[in-house]
Formats: structure tokens, sequence, C-alpha cells
């Protein structure tokens, strides 16, 4: 594309109209060389990003690999981790799609404490039959404690304490937090860990008709909260294993390193949440929903029943493995009978309320996007989590018109409210874009002599490789445009 044109996808009248305002003295073409530097910036000299050349031995998957060259993480000990700077960029921002999703849907955020006393899983009859995946621990008083692998037994207890009266129902509140379970293989990087973040919600209702509607409300924010980390999982009949219950969905993203067989209908991959408006107090819509991505045949291993999956046409048939990024139950009165979490009805009768509990693996998320979008350069990072929005790459640091333009870029885009990462390291035009491939930010500007001459950068997209050339504001306004519709 030839300097001054205007960039494919925006119209000409769209691009005056969206024009980005550089302020006086900072038009990337003027070569100004009193244009002040902001310290705070995200330079990538002041970065801590500790990447790797070689693929550690004990990774086995492209996942782990992949999270341990880019720097994300470092193993602390068997199945724990240290999350360093970019990681744990990524890290919040999947949590606030899920905090935005979880608000969208009604749910109240709250935080319960990573270490409960044993005294409540005794109470349900879950402290012995947990198994040794729970870390048991003693205070110095000699009481018996444990480090929270989930948290039905605390939510429950709050909420008997301060609920007493059918007029406070329905109740859903969620939290995200810290969860331990002592794997006895823990492999796989943060897809398969001991110590893992985690969004656990419960819902309280009157009726079984009360709860499993928020056990469809909860689907129905569970797909919108994937579709927008660029995932799409599907939501497969399950086994509730040690929370228990009857109703219950995984949703699995496919992949072949996943620890899942799933056989599912083919047809369930054309389905798409998309942009549609749901009303979550309709109970009407929310079924609507789970019929919908729900009718088809698709089931984990432990469920799979070869006579249903017989009756799907054998061309739509697919064995293929995937991998877990949450669950939903609808559990009953397992809970609440056993401690004694009931309301009174508005004709005076103590009944036990139904619950529900739904999970998302937060931290685990990172492990199953990476492994769903990746090359064999790196990590290809969906815009909606992706830690920096955009990429600069200076190709002649220390020259005063590429170093004015890339400083103006960087204002544009942070004054347009996007977070770029601006690499300035005196390396190599080759080192900056493997580091870039590798960390595997969305978008990169290109910003050298030669262009600049032309008036022109270039942008580059990780995920199709493609360049394109255009004037500095164009490559701002286009960015802009782009992540305008990332926007919960």
């Amino acid at each position: 594309m030839g300097a001054g044109s205007t960039p494919r996808g925006i119209s000409a009248s769209t691009q005056r109209d969206r024009r980005i305002a550089f302020p006086p003295g900072d038009r990337i073409s003027s070569g100004d060389e009193t244009l002040p530097r902001n310290p705070r910036k995200m330079r990538l000299t002041r970065y801590f990003l500790p990447v790797l050349k070689e693929t550690p031995a004990e990774a086995q998957i492209v996942s782990h690999r992949l999270m341990l060259r880019a720097g994300l993480i470092k193993q602390a000990a068997a199945g724990i981790y240290s999350w360093l700077p970019l990681g744990y960029k990524v890290l919040r921002r999947i949590e606030q799609i899920v905090h935005e999703e979880q608000a969208r849907a009604g749910h109240l955020a709250m935080l319960m404490p990573t270490i409960q006393s044993a005294d409540l899983w005794r109470e349900s009859g879950r402290y012995d039959a947990y198994g040794e995946e729970m870390l048991r621990i003693k205070d110095r008083g000699g009481r018996d404690m444990l480090f929270t692998p989930t948290a039905e037994e605390l939510i429950t207890d709050i909420f008997r304490a301060n609920v007493s009266s059918y007029k406070d129902l329905p109740l859903t509140m969620y939290q995200i937090q810290w969860k331990f379970r002592d794997e006895i293989r823990p492999r796989f990087g943060v897809m398969r860990g001991r110590e893992f973040l985690m969004k656990d919600g419960y819902n309280f209702d009157l009726t079984r008709e009360d709860a499993l509607h928020a056990y469809n409300r909860h689907l129905v924010s569970y797909l919108r909260t994937y579709e927008r980390m660029g995932l799409q999982a599907i939501p497969m009949r399950a086994d509730s294993g040690p929370i228990g219950g009857d109703d219950t969905h995984e949703f699995l993203v496919l992949a072949e390193t996943g620890e899942s067989e799933v056989f599912y209908d083919s047809q369930i991959t054309d389905l798409k949440f998309g942009d549609r408006e749901v009303d979550y107090d309709s109970v009407e819509q929310c079924q609507a929903v789970l019929e919908e991505f729900t009718s088809r045949y698709a089931r984990t291993d432990e469920t799979h029943d070869e006579a249903k999956f017989a009756d799907v046409p054998e061309e739509r048939r697919r064995v293929a493995r995937g991998i877990e990024v949450g669950q939903i139950f609808y559990f009953g009165t397992k809970y609440s009978d056993a401690l004694g979490a009931t309301v009174q009805t508005k004709d005076g009768e103590k009944v036990p309320v139904h619950m529900g509990s739904h999970g998302i693996g937060v931290s685990r998320l990172l492990g199953a996007i990476i492994e769903a979008s990746h090359d064999d350069k790196g990590i290809i990072w969906p815009e909606g989590v992706t830690p920096f929005h955009c990429g600069i790459v200076n190709l002649k640091q220390g020259d005063d018109e590429a170093d004015t333009a890339c400083e103006a870029l960087y204002k544009a885009l942070t004054a347009a409210g996007l977070d770029p990462l601006y690499d300035d390291r005196n390396e190599r035009a080759g080192g900056k874009f493997a580091t870039m491939d590798l960390i595997g930010l969305p978008w990169r500007i290109t910003v050298g002599p030669r262009g600049l001459k032309n008036g022109v950068v270039e942008l580059t997209s990780r995920r199709t490789g493609e360049s394109e050339e255009m004037p500095p504001e164009a490559a701002v306004a286009r960015i802009v445009e782009i992540y305008a519709a990332h926007r919960g």
C-alpha cells in the first residue's frame, strides 16, 4: 500500500473522523527532537522478560514449553509456579473478562480464605472422603486445617449464618482465588499443577427449578466468557466427581494434548454465541441457549454412551481430546442438608436451599489458549487476552527520526486507552522480530528510517503474518478499531 492511501477496512470518511490527534510538535513526520520522553513507558529495556532460547527438558507439551521460553512463569516446586510480569498480565486480563461476565449475569464477587478449618468438612462428610489430593495441615494450636481445594462448605456456612428467608433468594456469589490439590503426578505446567487460580461460584435458590435456571445462566455466561478469550469451549455432559450432583457439564477446548478423551457430533463446532444479547433473568432465553449448545451429542469418556453415540450420523461422529477449562454443577440440597442451610418459605416452612457450584480454571486457561493458538515461532495471543495490545519495533534505535516516531506512536496508542510494548533494545531486527513472535502480541508496528522517508510504518498481524505499509496515524487508527470490537 502506498503512502497516504486509506488502510483496508477503514473508509476515507471514517479515517478523517477518527484521525489520531498527535499533540503539537509530536507529528511523526516532523522529526521534532523536543518530543518529551515519558519515563513510565513500557520499554523492553526496562521490562523483566527472561526469554529462553532453548526448550527446557522438563516441558512436555507446547503450552508449557512456550510459557517457560517466553518468560511467563518459572517453576518454584513440582506443580507450583511463580507468575512473572508477562504471564501475570495475561492472568489479570483473563480475570477481568471473568469478572465482567459474572457481573453481566448478576453474580456478586467476594473472597474467601485459602486456609479452611477441617471442622466444616467433617460436618459435610467430605474431610475423609476427599482423598490425598487435599493438603491437610495443623496450626500451632493443634487444630486440623486444610488448603482449600474448593469452597462449598465455607460458602454454605456463610450463607446459613446470614440468610434465613426466601425473600433473600436467589443469590449467587463467586470468588477468584488460589486453590491447591496435591496431584500425585503434576505435569504439563499450569495445565495440571498443584496450585492454581480458579473462579468458583455458588448459587442458592428456593426450588430445583430456580437452581436449574441458575445452572443455565452460568452456561450462558461461560459461553460468552470463553469466546471473548478467543476460545471455543464445548459444553459436554460430564461426571460430577467428589463435588457430587446429577447435573453437570464440563467446558472443553479441543486439543491434541488434552487430558480427556471426548466424543461429539461435529455440528457442535459450528455453533457460536457471538454478540447476541440474552436476558439473564429470562428462564426461556437461558433455557433456549442451553438446548442449542447441549442438544447434540458431546460427552467426556466418563459419561460416554456408545449406543447414543451410534445415533449420530457416522460422518459427524468425532473422537478427539479436550482440555477442561470449566465445569458447572447442580447438586440440589447435598450441602444444605448436611450443613443446615435452610430458609423459611412464605408459608412459614423451613426448607433446605438448592445449590450449585460453577468453576473456571483461570490459570489453566493460559495453557489452553496457547495450546489452541500457537505456531512454530511462538504464542499467538487472541486480542481479548494479550498482555500488550501492540508491539512497537524500532529498527534503528538511536536514530532521531525513528526514536521520535516510536515515541509518538506510543503516546497515541496509550491516549486511545491501549497498552503497547516498545522494543527499544539495541538489537538486530531479526532478534527483535523473534522476541515479538515468541511472546505472541497480536499486532506489531515496525518503524524504520527507510519507511519514514516515505511517510509510512509497517503493521503486521501475528496470526496471518501479513504486513501492510500505511501512515503512522492510520496504523494507530487500525489498532484502535480492532480492539474496539473486543470490548465486553
